[in-house]
């Protein structure tokens, strides 16, 4: 089952499409979202970025619950399984009734869909994880949102798990669809395809479009003091290398360069018997998008994660930046620097969720008079 491909997108109602063009503008309505599966919250910050209010967040994992709650201490964190929470006990924390929550909005853990776990060719993959899928499906059946945000890689939309989701999006009266997008199109520095789902009981929704001018990495990272003495914790943490990576990392060209770049004789022996991962101890280029920004991002083992021109891995807080988290967000450094890598990895790029939330604000605002009951 294929519901979605590569550069496509597929309608799965045949609702008709309202013509919203004319928009009051009215700035003193205060639009509300739900964010599950948090994180370190990447989604909450582009959601607020775009202007609604998050009211409330659940996160399983406590070190990026603390970040969460660091950067964003007004609003309320479940710290603990979503499996273990009802509907009706957000319903009665937040004081909220069914239909009256503006967006859900969120990413359940990818893991298990991602595409180095699906080499093989097997579709079903054996993940716990990837049922989490249906949790978010219990939080819209029980809160009923006028609008819908889940975000996830794009290995999701082959999945027949995603089938039966959107079979019921609409049984439920969701109107919807599902793209598969480069954050880099969309103000990211970064290179990064992600499948983004869009859906609402008052018709369609608009993907924001994309830009025509990328932001690089000269953009983002060029004017950061260098590490070390910067005053920025996450920014300074040192790197412990060997002798012989020192020299290796050295050798490697400037600005975009690779090992591959210093011939069989000067590979590592590791590398000399594996011909793939050949971004591995590359630089990224300056006037060029970076790679995607993994949890192995500070190791220039794990990928192209090496400073264009500085003999070094890119910090946590270039990592940061080249995800679109703002300049001042914090980082808990309580268990060290890759756990902190781990959560900027797995984050969404603020920006990004930005550019489509705004698109769901502006279909809110010229809906905001229809009353979400008579759609069922």
């Amino acid at each position: 089952m294929n519901p979605v491909g590569m550069d496509s997108y597929q309608y799965y109602s045949n609702e008709i499409q309202p013509d919203y063009s004319n928009k009051s503008g009215n700035k003193n309505i205060c639009f509300k979202a739900l964010d599950l599966f948090s994180g370190c919250g990447g989604l909450t910050q582009g959601l607020k970025d775009a202007g609604f209010t998050v009211i409330g967040a659940v996160e399983i994992d406590a070190l990026a619950a603390e970040t969460y709650r660091d950067n964003h201490p007004d609003i309320y964190v479940w710290e603990r399984d979503i499996k273990t929470l009802s509907t009706t006990e957000v319903i009665n924390q937040l004081q909220l009734e069914p239909g009256k929550l503006d967006l859900l909005a969120g990413c359940p853990p990818c893991q298990g869909f991602s595409a180095i776990r699906t080499l093989n060719g097997s579709l079903k993959v054996k993940e716990p994880r990837n049922e989490l899928v249906f949790d978010f499906l219990r939080f819209v059946r029980g809160l009923r949102p006028k609008t819908i945000m889940m975000e996830n890689v794009p290995g999701l939309a082959s999945d027949e798990r995603m089938v039966r989701f959107c079979s019921e999006l609409t049984e439920m009266g969701y109107t919807y669809q599902i793209k598969i997008l480069n954050t880099a199109d969309y103000g990211v520095p970064q290179r990064r395809h992600r499948m983004i789902l869009l859906g609402s009981l008052y018709g369609h929704v608009d993907f924001a479009p994309a830009e025509t001018k990328r932001k690089t990495v000269r953009e983002t990272i060029a004017n950061l003091k260098k590490p070390g003495n910067s005053g920025d914790p996450i920014h300074d943490l040192p790197e412990k290398r060997s002798s012989a990576i020192m020299e290796l990392i050295k050798m490697i060209p400037k600005d975009g360069g690779s090992r591959k770049d210093l011939g069989e004789d000067r590979q590592l022996e590791c590398h000399k018997k594996c011909n793939g991962f050949k971004d591995v101890y590359g630089r990224m280029a300056w006037d060029d998008v970076a790679p995607t920004i993994t949890t192995g991002c500070v190791n220039p083992s794990k990928g192209r994660f090496l400073h264009p021109e500085q003999n070094r891995a890119i910090t946590l807080r270039e990592a940061a930046l080249l995800q679109s988290f703002p300049p001042n967000y914090r980082f808990s450094l309580k268990r060290g620097k890759f756990p902190a890598a781990t959560m900027i990895g797995n984050a969404l790029p603020p920006e990004f969720i930005k550019k489509h939330a705004r698109q769901v604000l502006l279909h809110l605002e010229a809906n905001r008079h229809l009353n979400v009951e008579t759609k069922k």
